[in-house]
């Protein structure tokens, strides 16, 4: 297998605090959450009634007004990200080879807004062959997972490998470690990778809150999300898109791109043990962590911020934490670690993305976003989560974790490029 270096030269981001880099790092940083009293419908007969939800977004600045009708939001946000990533790259799209050029786009779950709307449209028609008939010929094309992937292709013009993982809440990290690795091994010069959540429905939000996932701290929606806090109690249901665009080195050095960063560890784990619950003692995370140093050749030593998973469950922060002690010992205890969740919520499938970008700008800024919320400290969760205030440090290394029901874990870790 070749062995190319590749790097990080544009994000994008549609989020729950801002549509832009600039909006979500401020509020990453300064600690503004984007949670509040869900909007998009009622919540009263659920038992949370607090999410992280896309606010002031218009799909219009990215695509016709014939398209905003024909897809699912999720794909929307995975345009309107992929576009702005595009742009922040400073990459001259008519001096590429497309043929070289892919995408790589994540979901957890896809395109359900388009599911209930049509399921809804069919039930409430009494006649069952009028209703068949009234099943739009865009509900397929609408719902399935890789059509992000499909129609960022189709707006960039890239034709290379064009693939999407759905893996849960992993799944936009998955896409970006599996982007690396076409890179890597030289099938291509260019891909924009990253995940794209659109889940914020009755169905969605009703799903979560029957799996006692979802904080019931409704009284206080901008303190609901607290990840590693001793009173945690859930995580905010969050959505939005995270697109990366990743280059081999020389491919980005040769245009005189701005790098953000390098990307040079990718390691991924089955739990083999729940559904939803993480395996005991975070196992699945300790062995993506370690493959992921491995894989980038990083010692211990040399990480100066973990970005975590850290939901604002009770299970998730407990496992993550002690699988964080496993790999790194006594080192442990040094390192920062937060989790941006208590200002983004929980985007699923996109959250990895997001987060991934959050550590790309942790290392070209020297500015680690803090853990907001932590207010009382959890016996089984003593590490430095950064509580509640950014703190400037010069980063090096950085590492994001994902985990994903299903027990699918994966591990992303980021260089300074220094040449």
């Amino acid at each position: 297998m070749s062995n190319k270096r590749v790097v990080l030269t544009g994000v994008g981001l549609v989020t729950p605090v801002g549509n832009n880099i600039k909006d979500y790092w401020e509020s990453l940083i300064n600690g503004r959450t984007g949670v509040s009293r869900l909007r998009a419908f009622d919540p009263t007969p659920f038992n949370s009634h607090v999410a992280a939800e896309v606010k002031d977004f218009d799909p219009t600045v990215y695509i016709n007004s014939k398209q905003v009708r024909r897809l699912d939001p999720f794909v929307k946000f995975a345009i309107a990200a992929a576009k702005m990533a595009v742009e922040d790259s400073g990459m001259d799209l008519s001096k590429i080879d497309h043929d070289r050029a892919g995408v790589y786009i994540g979901s957890g779950i896809g395109g359900l807004h388009t599911v209930e709307m049509e399921h809804a449209k069919y039930i409430r028609t009494e006649d069952e062959a009028r209703a068949a008939s009234r099943i739009s010929p865009f509900l397929i094309p609408m719902l399935i997972v890789n059509m992000a992937s499909g129609v960022v292709s189709i707006e960039l013009g890239f034709k290379g490998p064009n693939s999407s993982a759905v893996t849960a809440c992993a799944a936009g990290s998955h896409s970006i470690g599996d982007a690396f690795r076409l890179i890597q091994r030289g099938d291509a010069d260019i891909m924009a990778a990253g995940g794209s959540e659109a889940a914020i429905t009755k169905m969605g939000f009703g799903g979560f809150c029957a799996l006692k996932a979802l904080t019931t701290r409704n009284d206080d929606p901008e303190r609901a999300s607290r990840p590693f806090d001793r009173d945690r109690d859930g995580f905010a249901m969050g959505e939005g898109s995270g697109i990366v665009i990743l280059e081999e080195l020389e491919h980005a050095k040769k245009r005189g791109a701005e790098i953000y960063c390098e990307i040079v560890g990718y390691g991924m784990s089955g739990d083999a043990y729940h559904m939803t619950a993480p395996a005991p003692g975070g196992d699945g995370a300790v062995r993506c962590m370690t493959l992921s140093l491995e894989d980038g050749k990083i010692n211990i030593s040399e990480v100066g911020y973990i970005n975590a998973h850290g939901t604002s469950t009770q299970l998730n922060d407990a496992m993550e934490t002690a699988a964080i002690k496993k790999v790194f010992g006594d080192r442990a205890y040094k390192v920062p670690v937060s989790s941006t969740k208590g200002v983004t919520g929980h985007l699923l499938g996109a959250t990895g993305a997001t987060e991934l970008i959050a550590c790309a700008k942790v290392i070209k800024h020297g500015i680690i976003p803090p853990t907001i919320n932590y207010e009382n400290p959890d016996p089984d969760c003593d590490l430095d989560y950064v509580p509640n205030t950014a703190r400037e440090q010069e980063v090096d290394v950085a590492m994001n974790n994902s985990l994903g029901f299903g027990g699918h874990n994966v591990t992303l870790v980021l260089k300074k490029f220094k040449g």
